[in-house]
């Protein structure tokens, strides 16, 4: 299902947020999570602080529950109650697949980190602010190179958020565990935030984002330093770097694969007014985002192979669904 899922994503992607009018990107599942997420957070509101926190708190549970419990008890009817058959079977793999893959993008990001990479070597800054979802920051007043130390960056993070957090999820707890992670992600995007309108309403969600990824951050940063020396990049750079810069982002969790990035390419990633992660030992041009896709994609193999076992464990005897 892991391999059918990845495959998927490579052949067909995701539908894009630069047209999102379309059908396939109205009904993807992490944009349903995220609409209903802004739907019912003013349910949540409350002018007393203490309870505003624990309002939170259900909030987090509610979009959690209700992205979780169906497709858990759908695939559990299945395997409980259909006969054996090819066709039950079929019809399992099926809707665990299609889930599966509504937790992963790999497709998308990298069709969009080429097209800027093109860009950016020729210059174009006008072009390579087309991409600009790869990062929230305002890319108005940015050059070319700070566009692509934007992409990186954000690669860095989505590597986490995107690809390897639910494979890791999908490895103990099945599909409704990578559903559950994909969940938790997309709150801590709507509401984890520390302005005056979520600081309550969001402190949940954001710290069991943090706590969710506190392991396998770390473990990815080890992963990206084994990725570049397989790679024959500056893996030595990647794990010194990772050492000394994770913790100059906001996020506790992001700078290690950030920074590890950073040293393996021997740039410097730059977000203006807020951190500086890496050495600038050679120019960011657009072969480095290139460079940076590389590495992704052999950490994403490496994570795989790493957490095989554990998956087919986890399915025939602890966590079948």
């Amino acid at each position: 299902m892991l391999f059918i899922a990845i495959g998927i994503d490579l052949i067909f992607g995701d539908p894009s947020p630069s047209n999102p009018d379309r059908l396939l990107y109205k009904i993807h599942p992490t944009v349903l999570m995220g609409d209903f997420t802004k739907k019912i957070e003013p349910a949540f509101k409350n002018p007393n602080p203490s309870t505003e926190k624990f309002l939170g708190v259900l909030l987090g549970l509610t979009v959690i529950a209700a992205f979780t419990i169906p497709p858990f008890m759908l695939l559990w009817a299945i395997r409980t109650y259909i006969t054996f058959t090819a066709l039950s079977v079929f019809l399992y793999a099926f809707i665990g697949i299609i889930l599966l893959k509504a937790t992963i993008c790999i497709k998308l990001e990298t069709d969009w980190a080429k097209a800027a990479a093109k860009a950016i070597d020729s210059n174009d800054a006008k072009e390579a602010k087309k991409y600009a979802h790869f990062s929230r920051r305002d890319s108005t007043h940015l050059n070319a190179q700070q566009m692509g130390s934007a992409i990186i960056e954000s690669m860095s993070e989505n590597l986490i958020d995107f690809k390897l957090s639910p494979i890791i999820a999908f490895s103990f707890f099945g599909v409704t565990g990578a559903i559950a992670f994909r969940a938790i992600n997309t709150l801590d995007g709507m509401v984890g935030f520390k302005d005056k309108e979520h600081i309550n309403t969001g402190w949940f969600s954001a710290t069991l984002d943090t706590v969710v990824n506190y392991v396998p951050t770390r473990l990815v940063a080890l992963l990206i330093v084994a990725s570049a020396a397989l790679l024959r990049y500056d893996y030595k750079n990647a794990w010194r770097i990772a050492k000394r810069d994770n913790g100059k982002t906001q996020s506790r969790n992001h700078g290690w694969p950030m920074a590890a990035t950073a040293g393996a390419l021997r740039v410097q990633l730059i977000k203006p007014n807020r951190y500086i992660l890496g050495d600038p030992d050679e120019p960011l041009t657009g072969s480095k985002i290139l460079q940076a896709l590389k590495i992704r994609d052999m950490t994403i193999v490496l994570c795989v192979l790493l957490f095989l076992p554990f998956l087919i464990f986890m399915r025939f005897f602890l966590f079948p669904v």
